[in-house]
């Protein structure tokens, strides 16, 4: 079933917003019913529709902490964590959360955000936490030596495998019954090519065209218990190294890839101001992807986020907010280019190395006369926080060779379609899974990625 989330453009009714924004998520379910009993226009209909699915997301596991369940994850991590500083989170939108009947409750993630973006947290973290700064440490390392590599010899080539998998948790399997599973793959685009399926479990019911905007193998059969569905795969990877000179640049203006996609990459009252505030009157289209690569990598903090469906505008969420993750970052600068005549558009699937495999999402835009180039928003900004200047000049253009691209493309139906709304109707990174009713959540299932290996060809 293909949602169409255009209709997120429409306003919520007043009442339905104030039981929202409260937390009263029971209420508002009451209240959208009571709306969608009435006749209506077509477009609130839709709206409201959409709005009980998000209410699902957000009510369901997304903010679990109370405040004081967050205070004590904090203390009981955090050396000397003082009550004070975790007021002081909160107040300057440092750890995301909402009410939820009125109380305050913290995203899930909070913490693992608060010590991935604040230096000075991470150096108070506890001794039983040190793997996870090690192994931050060898993945920067590994960043900087591929700059070095692709600097030494202008590209790079791998062979790289990686297997993944998705279950229903226990207390979500309903053995016996029907289940339609999607799993994301490799897709041919400019750096990928030479992909293999190389083992699935169970059989595989359909592979999507290597073209498809977002790719995925599907299983089509009846839930075993304690089943895993798996797909390990293997594919070429290949990226060339690229200085973008501003004096290069020619006046080429392609018509591709500019226009709005509703409800994200749209060009709204206010993202215009913020286009024209960091354009001024440039022309240079090399120019002008760097003022909004430097605006996106430097004023908006990384922030780990709920499930994009929950977010009305991604990229106005990320310039009024200033925070946000790789995708909410990449859509950001997608729209700017595309508001300036510069043709952008999406790239994502995973970031995958021997230290750390998952969800990752980056750009692309259109610089002639070198063509299509890359923009990694998350990683610049890492680079820039830590004081690696060449390293958040390098993702101005570049990527490094840790990549998986399963989709060219968001808000694209799979192929054959899902029954039910997505657990991710935006985009496609881990997984979808479906029994003949309903849908799994990803607070439902389990999902892993790892890589196998990564060959130098």
């Amino acid at each position: 079933m293909y949602q169409d989330l255009s209709y997120m453009r429409i306003p919520l009714p007043e009442d339905v917003l104030k039981l929202k924004n409260f937390g009263d998520f029971e209420g508002a379910l009451k209240m959208i019913d009571h709306f969608l009993s009435k006749d209506i226009p077509k477009a609130l209909r839709k709206r409201l529709e959409i709005e009980k699915e998000i209410i699902r997301v957000v009510s369901n596991d997304e903010y679990p902490y109370t405040y004081e369940e967050a205070l004590k994850i904090m203390a009981g991590h955090i050396k000397d964590f003082k009550e004070e500083e975790m007021q002081y989170l909160k107040e300057i939108s440092a750890a995301d959360w909402i009410y939820i009947d009125g109380t305050v409750h913290f995203q899930r993630r909070f913490y693992e955000n608060l010590i991935k973006t604040r230096t000075d947290l991470a150096a108070r973290v506890m001794v039983e936490d040190a793997e996870d700064a090690q192994a931050n440490e060898l993945n920067r390392k590994l960043l900087n030596d591929n700059i070095k590599y692709m600097k030494e010899h202008g590209g790079r080539s791998v062979r790289t495998q990686i297997r993944a998998t998705i279950k229903a948790k226990k207390e979500f399997e309903e053995i016996g019954r029907k289940v339609r599973v999607h799993l994301p793959v490799p897709k041919k685009c400019q750096q990928v090519s030479n992909i293999q399926i190389l083992a699935a479990s169970p059989e595989i019911t359909y592979i999507a065209p290597e073209d498809a905007p977002q790719r995925t193998v599907y299983f089509e059969t009846e839930l075993q218990p304690d089943q895993e569905f798996m797909v390990e795969y293997a594919y070429d990877y290949h990226i060339n190294y690229v200085e973008l000179d501003p004096a290069k640049a020619t006046g080429e203006r392609p018509d591709f890839c500019l226009e709005e996609q509703a409800p994200h990459i749209m060009f709204t009252p206010y993202l215009r101001e913020l286009r024209d505030e960091l354009a001024g009157d440039e022309t240079n289209s090399i120019v002008l992807a760097r003022r909004f690569y430097d605006f996106v990598t430097t004023k908006v903090m990384y922030s780990y986020m709920r499930e994009y469906f929950t977010l009305e505008c991604i990229p106005e969420y990320c310039a009024v907010n200033q925070k946000g993750d790789c995708g909410v970052q990449a859509l950001l600068f997608i729209t700017l280019c595309r508001m300036s005549g510069i043709p952008a558009r999406w790239q994502s699937g995973l970031y995958a190395t021997e230290y750390d495999t998952g969800c990752h999402d980056w750009a692309q835009f259109y610089a002639a006369p070198y063509g299509w180039v890359y923009a990694d928003l998350s990683f610049g900004g890492s680079a820039w926080r830590s004081g690696s200047i060449e390293r958040w000049n390098y993702y101005f253009g570049n990527l490094d060779i840790f990549r998986m691209p399963a989709n060219s493309e968001i808000q694209m139906e799979f192929m054959p379609e899902k029954k039910w709304l997505r657990g991710d109707p935006i985009d496609n990174q881990r997984g979808e899974f479906e029994y003949e009713d309903h849908g799994l959540l990803y607070s439902q299932l389990d999902v892993h990625q790892k890589l196998i290996s990564m060959e130098e060809i």
